[in-house]
């Protein structure tokens, strides 16, 4: 009766030790079929987790029973356990999809147990899929149950469910619990039944419909001592795991996350990793980290992640050998490559010599990592220089808050120890092994994370390479025993055996295509440069000479330079836009309002900031090591604008007497060769307004600036408005100090 049903809070506690040691009693034993000797010693069992989201199609059950048979071959030829394990979700799916699925679940698959694991409510059709596994491990909140949505189910549906669970491939399950999730109006009841007579009786445990339970106690007249009902009529039929861990029935074991279901089945570590390649050959991609990490090679790595995804790869192995770098990049791949999860993309990280810093940072965000037995990864302490002349010092605890959050959020999502990965960072975090007091799990946590768990763990010994001081750095054999890495594998093709890639499929490393290679050197700091001042001096001459080439020549010096700086990732539109903002403000100052110096300083200050921000990855500096960038940033441009300078000196004075060039460009005044067109000197400052009513001839197109004759003076113009086309005849309406402004008569 429902007066009997004790509160699902007050019980979760007891639910939990009762699942947790359930697991390894009914669990343990039924891993160990009848067949096999329990006296000899087994090998370790061999599972994949497959995650069925939402709805239940023709390709989930294609891609369950193509990695089913796949594990249970494996299992055979290994002479080992396969576990399949199904991680169910909500969804809406057709009853035929789930039968069909159901069916093959159900089936007796040799060497292979079939586990449903629920980590959230489900309800709906997806039901059936966890009723057709031997054995169904809930999260002790999670419910599972109702079937038919609040309505009873079609009676052909409602008897395969029924049928399902007589079948007998779960004997937690029973027919009343079927129809109690199947028909809302029906009741259901656990009674305790008592048989022979003390000290020998002996008491057994069920779930009956009222029917049967009147059976039981007027025409069987068996002793019950003791019945509760646990579905009432007009409830829908759910059950919690805690519910049902205290009750006996429906789970095998509660579990709390995927680790602990791996954990109660015995499992390693990368059966929880599911394979995106759905049991066929994966689609491999292999991108090497090496050297030091830096912007450049961030946008490399994410420029080949995003082309590996968009050629379908499913498989990316990242084969890193680097002693660290910038950490601001080693962070950017490492979410990177960690947020592929959600692309259905498994990835590897191959260490064959070292991984130190970014470079373990990085590392950190694959799903998996297999190194070399003697490679070393770790040592994630970050380093600054206090000031321009100062030694380089490790930063202390309080500044690295981001940093070590985002190291624990990557470990957290691939299901390493939280504890080692702060270790690599600060290095007087003291790490320990801890056993869980109820499943033996171990794990490794640190003092405060273990006083945080009460006494749900039991403290170890400390982790020795975390004393003294050091920041966390350990070989490929320690790595696996510590919980971070993979067993170790000595080269490329033993991992490829690991791995399960086939021969055919290479393994060779994408190499850098002559895009790649065009980025790289141009975002060499001299090299970046060289394209400031080649730029600038285009603009220059072509203002002299305006033929429009030099014009072209800038502005694909400009373009490049903000292309290698976006695919270097220091770049984004914000420098560009204040870029063009920059070259418009000046416009307007040279040909639209002319002597209005605003427009012009203004133009030139967005114009250096886009240029010195293109040079970093920040905006505001934050630290130290900011300072110092952004000073070399702007010491290399004003290096660039002194070699302007002097460059637009020498051609000051050359151009004019420069073939093809000596008939464009006007001589200054007191030239040699006075036989050319000068300004006259009565023509500077204030002598230019005796001009204002003059007419004269458009010698060159005044758009709106140019040249035109007047009296014989060739002079430096600039139209009212409209273009003026060459040998139009002009005349000067006003002269504001050097400034001309002619009209078309």
């Amino acid at each position: 009766m429902e007066q009997m049903c004790i509160d699902r809070e007050r019980r979760r506690r007891a639910a939990w030790l009762l699942g947790a040691f359930a697991a390894f009693l009914p669990i343990s034993a039924a891993l160990g079929d009848a067949d096999v000797d329990q006296a000899k010693p087994q090998a370790a069992a061999i599972g994949q987790f497959i995650t069925l989201d939402g709805t239940i199609d023709d390709a989930a059950i294609g891609r369950v029973k193509r990695m089913g048979l796949a594990l249970q071959n494996r299992a055979q030829q290994e002479g080992r356990k396969g576990v399949l394990v199904l991680e169910i979700t909500k969804g809406t799916s057709q009853f035929h999809n789930v039968q069909g699925l159901a069916n093959f679940l159900s089936k007796d698959l040799p060497g292979l147990r079939k586990v449903a694991w629920i980590p959230q409510d489900v309800s709906g059709n997806n039901v059936v899929a966890a009723l057709a596994c031997n054995d169904i491990v809930m999260h002790p909140d999670a419910a599972l149950g109702n079937i038919g949505l609040g309505k009873p189910l079609d009676p052909d549906e409602q008897n395969f469910v029924v049928n399902l669970v007589n079948r007998r491939h779960n004997n937690k399950l029973s027919s009343a619990l079927a129809m109690g999730m199947t028909d809302p109006q029906v009741e259901v009841i656990q009674v305790q039944i008592q048989s022979g007579e003390p000290p020998n009786d002996a008491t057994e445990t069920r779930l009956v419909l009222p029917g049967e339970f009147e059976r039981l106690q007027r025409v069987e007249r068996v002793a019950i001592p003791q019945h509760e009902t646990v579905k009432n009529p007009g409830r829908a039929g759910t059950f919690t795991g805690s519910q049902a861990a205290h009750g006996g029935y429906l789970v095998s074991a509660v579990a709390q996350d995927k680790s602990d279901v791996a954990e109660l089945y015995g499992l390693p570590r990368q059966a929880m990793r599911e394979d995106p390649a759905g049991g066929d050959a994966p689609i491999v991609r292999v991108i090497r980290i090496d050297d030091v990490i830096e912007s450049v090679l961030q946008g490399f790595v994410v420029r080949h992640v995003e082309q590996a995804v968009a050629e379908g790869a499913n498989l990316i192995i990242f084969e890193i050998d680097s002693p660290g770098g910038v950490l601001l990049a080693g962070q950017e791949i490492a979410h990177t490559i960690a947020d592929l999860d959600s692309q259905k993309v498994r990835t590897i990280a191959y260490i064959p010599h070292e991984a130190i810093s970014a470079a373990a940072l990085i590392s950190l965000g694959c799903d998996e990592i297999y190194m070399h037995p003697d490679a070393k990864i770790g040592d994630i302490g970050v380093i600054a220089q206090q000031g321009p002349n100062a030694e380089f010092q490790f930063i202390p605890e309080k500044l690295l808050t981001v940093l070590k959050e985002d190291a624990k959020d990557l470990a957290r999502k691939k299901n390493r120890p939280e504890a080692l990965a702060l270790s690599m960072i600060i290095k007087e975090t003291e790490v320990y092994q801890v056993k869980h007091r109820d499943t033996g799990r171990v794990w490794y946590m640190t003092e405060d994370e273990i006083h945080a768990k009460g006494d749900e763990w039991i403290k170890g010994a400390i982790v020795p390479e975390t004393r003294n001081n050091m920041f966390l750095t350990i070989s490929g054999e320690r790595a696996e025993e510590l919980l971070i890495a993979e067993a170790p594998v000595a080269d490329q093709e033993e991992l490829r055996e690991r791995l399960s890639i086939p021969p055919e499929v290479s393994l060779q490393a994408v190499g850098r295509t002559w895009v790649d290679s065009l980025v790289f050197v141009l975002n060499e700091p001299g090299v970046k440069l060289l394209l400031i001042v080649l730029g600038i001096i285009g603009v220059y001459i072509e203002l002299h000479v305006p033929s429009g080439l030099f014009g072209i020549g800038a502005g694909v010096c400009f373009a490049l330079f903000f292309w290698a700086s976006y695919l270097g990732g220091t770049a984004g539109w914000l420098e560009v836009v204040l870029f063009l903002c920059g070259i418009i403000c000046i416009g307007i100052e040279l040909f639209v309002i002319p002597g209005l110096t605003v427009f012009g300083v203004s133009g030139g200050l967005l114009m250096i900031a886009s240029l010195i921000l293109a040079s970093q990855t920040f905006v505001i500096p934050q630290s130290s090591m900011d300072y110092k960038i952004l000073e070399r940033s702007v010491i290399s441009l004003a290096g660039a604008i002194v070699g302007v300078v002097v460059i637009a000196a020498v051609l000051n004075r050359f151009l004019p007497k420069m073939p093809l060039f000596d008939q464009l460009v006007l001589t200054p005044p007191g030239a040699e060769h006075a036989g050319q067109p000068q300004l006259a000197p009565d023509l500077v400052g204030a002598g230019t307004a005796r001009l204002v009513g003059r007419t004269g001839v458009a010698t060159t197109v005044l758009r709106p600036a140019g040249k035109a004759k007047i009296d014989d003076d060739l002079i430096d113009v600039v139209s009212d408005g409209p273009f003026i086309d060459a040998g139009s005849d002009i005349e000067v309406v006003s002269a504001e100090g050097n400034y001309i402004i002619v009209r078309r008569v």
